[in-house]
């Protein structure tokens, strides 16, 4: 009962008390793989010290990830590794993979790397009680401590135990490998073919490695995809999820699925859309930076002309740009977008515009979403457009798409990349609605659309959300013109917004019914001058003749003064000549005395 107490007492050996009694976890140590992505859903690489079981079909990279393994350890990380071959040669090695640009041979003379072919004949194998694997375990270690290996390769295991058909000595002599490569302190990968219905062949290396990882090459539909999950891995915690995986010219890359934390980083600076008007339609300044923006619309209302615009403001402001295209050639885009004054083809020279056009079906999603990564990542872009998403479709169902466009929109926001969709709604079906769900993630949705009236259509846009600012909620018209887009006015009728040839017969009224107004007013405004100058013409003429009156009544007046006083003259002389008394001058005329 003792011994049994102090056995569950014991500490978990990745697990580590603190001071208040509670446990918390301690990181196992890990070997870095140096492969883009595959260290990041294994949280830092491959169990240090412990052997790794890579499973798969033949061509689904089992040797490839195996030999960078090795070389990004001797190249990167200063820890030299050993690569025995039961397949392949040294030389046959050396040349399918000097296309990726490794070169083994410099990392063998340098003594970075051991590659030992070891040729097995089924034919010469005999089950015995006797049989081990002293030989090879000998062999490699020799190799090992000939230049110092900290990583070691065993490509691949069928081969050893290929003339071994009884499960329980196949079992031990696993185990045996195993526990030898863990006694070394080497990190190893042990590639396996896989089996019907298990992992490998013999359905036992799974269960006596540390960690498994599952290579798988599925074709769907006539379309390829590679796929990497991590079956199990001890004393770590790992991503669980099937992860696309890419070979190129570089080797191999890993595409993590999206983030779950949702912690990206939230911009506060605008870009101009290109159009000016529609900028004042986002607030008066464009989009947030960082963030994505979809616009919709049927075919031929504008959407890569929109893009454009945005591609050559960015451009303008010396921001490297990335234009993946699924319908229309670089030549031809250009070609198009010069006939409305704009000219991509100086930007594509100078460096700053990036074209990617590649038919959808030519990879699957997978691929698509590898190629975009590493495209903008290579060519460190700020802005990308993608035109149209609607092509992928073909691809997979709308789960998997959508899918997809998430995993590449959360890549977009989380390196702070302003990215562009256009998304080709077919005729007939709801306007407010992607074709593959996709407008709840977008920050931005423009919605572009053909407005039919009096027998003609026109492109009318409205912005339907933009997160985080104020909008417009007006529905615009806009034209194309000799430079670019234009947004013109708004002209409301009975029937709603006027547009095309209504708006310019609209425009016309309103000038013909200002005209008409402005020559009332004038004509209004001549004949009130008129009446002021006769007026004023009366008025100076009754003035005048007021003045005539008044001067031939003063010179009456002033007759009349004289006369009377020429009388009074008369008067006072006659009185005199008679020798009146003076009371007889206020005798009346004609008085007499008695």
């Amino acid at each position: 009962m003792k011994k049994l107490l102090n056995n569950s007492s014991k500490v978990s050996p990745i697990t580590k008390a603190t001071n208040n009694g509670k446990y918390r976890g301690v990181s196992l140590p890990k070997t870095p793989t140096g492969i883009q992505g595959l260290d990041e859903i294994t949280f830092g690489g491959l169990p240090k010290g412990r052997p790794t079981l890579i499973c798969g079909g033949a061509g689904c990279g089992k040797t490839l990830l195996s030999i960078q393994f090795l070389v990004h350890g001797a190249t990167q990380f200063n820890e030299p590794g050993v690569f025995m071959a039961f397949e392949e040669s040294e030389e046959d090695l050396r040349k399918n993979v000097a296309s990726l640009g490794y070169d083994l041979k410099d990392l063998v003379d340098r003594k970075k790397l051991v590659i030992d072919y070891v040729h097995i004949e089924r034919s010469e194998i005999e089950e015995t009680g006797e049989y081990d694997l002293e030989g090879l375990f000998v062999r490699l270690g020799y190799a090992i401590d000939s230049i110092g290996a900290k990583r070691v390769v065993l490509d691949t295991i069928e081969s050893i135990f290929a003339g071994l058909p009884n499960p329980s000595i196949l079992r031990a002599e696993l185990r045996r490998l195993f526990r030898w490569l863990k006694d070394k302190g080497v990190t190893a990968i042990v590639t396996g073919e896989r089996g019907d219905s298990t992992l490998t062949r013999q359905g036992l290396e799974e269960y006596v490695s540390d960690c498994v990882i599952l290579l798988d090459h599925r074709t769907r539909e006539q379309i390829s995809t590679r796929r990497l999950q991590i079956i199990k891995y001890r004393g770590s915690t790992h991503g669980t999820n099937e992860y696309p995986f890419l070979i190129d010219e570089t080797g191999i890359s890993v595409l993590p699925i999206t983030s779950i934390a949702l912690e990206h980083k939230a911009s506060s600076e605008r870009i101009s859309s290109g159009v000016e008007r529609l900028d004042t339609m986002l607030g008066g300044k464009g989009y947030y930076r960082g963030t994505s923006i979809l616009v919709s619309g049927t075919a031929g209302t504008g959407k890569s002309s929109l893009a454009a615009h945005f591609v050559d403001g960015a451009c303008r402001r010396d921001e490297p740009c990335v234009y993946f295209a699924t319908e229309e050639s670089p030549d031809l885009i250009v070609r198009n977008m010069r006939s409305i004054g704009i000219d991509l083809g100086p930007w594509v020279k100078k460096g700053l515009l990036r074209f990617d056009a590649t038919r959808p079906t030519f990879h699957g999603l997978e691929m698509h979403l590898l190629r975009m990564h590493k495209l903008v990542r290579e060519t460190n872009a700020r802005v990308v457009v993608v035109d149209p998403i609607t092509s992928y479709i073909s691809l997979g169902d709308t789960l998997e798409v959508k899918s997809m466009l998430s995993r590449l929109i959360d890549f977009f926001k989380a390196h702070q990349i302003t990215a562009f969709f256009t998304s080709l709604t077919e005729g007939g079906s709801a306007l407010e609605q992607s074709e593959v769900g996709i407008s709840s993630l977008m920050d931005t949705w423009i919605l572009l659309r053909h407005i039919e009236s009096n027998g003609e259509r026109n492109r009318g846009i409205w912005v339907l959300k933009s997160r985080g600012m104020a909008h417009s909620n007006q529905i615009r018209e806009f034209v194309f013109t000799d430079h670019g887009i234009e947004l013109v006015d708004v002209y409301l009728g009975s029937a709603g917004v006027l547009t095309g040839t209504a708006r310019a017969a609209q425009e016309a009224q309103e000038k013909s019914e200002a005209l008409l107004r402005r020559q009332d007013l004038e004509r209004k405004q001549r004949n009130l001058e008129q009446r002021k100058k006769a007026l004023e013409a009366k008025i100076t003429a009754l003035r005048a003749e007021f003045e005539t009156e008044k001067e031939e009544l003063e010179k009456n007046i002033i007759g009349q003064k004289q006369h009377e006083g020429v009388l009074e003259q008369d008067r006072a002389a006659m009185a005199k000549s008679r020798k009146a008394d003076a009371s007889s001058n206020n005798r009346p005329n004609g008085q007499k005395g008695e």
